[in-house]
């Protein structure tokens, strides 16, 4: 084993900027956890937050020395020193908190979490309003900077394993499904599947086409179609890639042993990938690989330190702050509603029982 350096790998965003001032919405464990865990380490000013209760928002402000807490959300955007919006909240109530972002002149960029709205329609007005308010609103799609699939996308951008064949990313775990998900018809492809594809169109480009099929999850006690889903894609370039998610995983009672995991690999003409993500073990994705061009064939496992939570999460807010100064956004609204866009193939897939093309969709 090596460093990633010694692989001339970087797992881990560069921090460029850290100069913008975020307002948090959202006091629940992804913002409490991951957002304002990365914030801190990576020394972004946190200003101000505000949740659904003043009292969950004044817990996370004091454990992170944040000096303003707000008594809702409008009151945070409304804020003048705000300018980087970051939302943590339900995609029911996502969009207006957006809108209500994008009229503020002091709010250069938003943070917007995924799905980002219910519906692809939803999803494209965003786009088209934020764009015309001049205004910078990513999506949360931090899957693309866990540090395994950042060094495999350097891998295969700089040919180390040739022209790609095949890949797949298998989940075989129990999520903590929140609890206003109850309120909606779709559950794992919107809200977790949405990682995987993501990862893939980032990995290979836009899909052709997708086939999913699906089951209820026996846990999930209320009303859901797509319970453990499985989706085939064909990419334009000749990759096939199959993306798992069984939110199952067997029987979770007392004394018996989890097996849970996410796995990827990718196989192509000069070499093969394959590797680990670190949720749900708390552990750092790993990644190994054979190249005929770079290591004879041999495999290797560059190391690193960091995880995919909470260290991921910095380089998403990194580059919408490298993007107000001036930057190209890595995370661009335009991208996620193509994202979107599969996602919604792959329910069409699942309700129509047949392979969707993503050329059906107007964006």
């Amino acid at each position: 084993m090596a460093s990633a350096d010694t692989h001339r790998l970087e797992p881990d965003a560069p921090i460029r900027t850290r100069s913008h001032a975020i307002g948090a919405i959202g006091a629940g464990a992804i913002m409490a956890d991951q957002h304002l865990e990365a914030y801190r380490q990576a020394g972004f000013p946190v200003v101000a937050i505000a949740s659904r209760t003043r009292e969950n928002a004044a817990k996370v402000a004091e454990r992170y020395g944040i000096g303003t807490v707000h008594e809702s959300p409008r009151d945070l955007i409304l804020d003048p020193r705000v300018e980087i919006v970051d939302i943590a909240f339900p995609p029911d109530q996502q969009p207006e908190l957006i809108r209500l972002a994008l009229q503020q002149p002091h709010i250069a960029g938003i943070l917007a979490q995924k799905p980002l709205a219910l519906s692809l329609e939803e999803a494209i007005a965003l786009r088209d309003e934020a764009a015309a308010a001049g205004k910078i609103l990513s999506v949360n799609q931090n899957m693309r900077y866990d540090q395994s699939i950042r060094s495999l996308k350097q891998l295969l951008d700089r040919g180390a394993l040739g022209e790609p064949v095949f890949a797949a990313i298998d989940m075989h775990a129990v999520p903590h499904w929140q609890t206003f998900l109850e309120q909606y018809d779709r559950l794992t492809l919107a809200n977790m599947s949405v990682h995987h594809l993501d990862a893939l169109r980032y990995l290979f480009g836009d899909p052709e086409e997708i086939s999913t099929a699906g089951r209820t999850d026996p846990r999930t006690r209320f009303a859901h179609t797509d319970g453990i889903v499985a989706s085939t894609l064909r990419f334009p370039n000749g990759v096939l890639a199959v993306s798992r998610e069984d939110v199952w995983g067997g029987p979770r009672i007392e004394g018996y042993d989890s097996d849970f995991f996410i796995s990827w690999r990718v196989e192509g003409t000069e070499g093969v990938a394959r590797g680990t993500i670190g949720w749900p073990d708390g552990v750092p994705s790993t990644l190994s690989y054979a190249s005929t061009v770079e290591t004879d064939g041999r495999w290797v496992t560059p190391e690193w330190d960091t995880h995919w939570f909470p260290h991921a999460f910095a380089g998403v807010m990194e580059q919408l702050q490298h993007a107000i100064d001036g930057g190209e956004p890595a995370l661009t609204v335009a991208d996620n509603v193509r994202t979107m866009a599969l996602v919604e193939a792959a329910y069409r897939s699942l309700d129509e029982h047949r392979a969707v093309r993503l050329d059906e969709f107007t964006l």
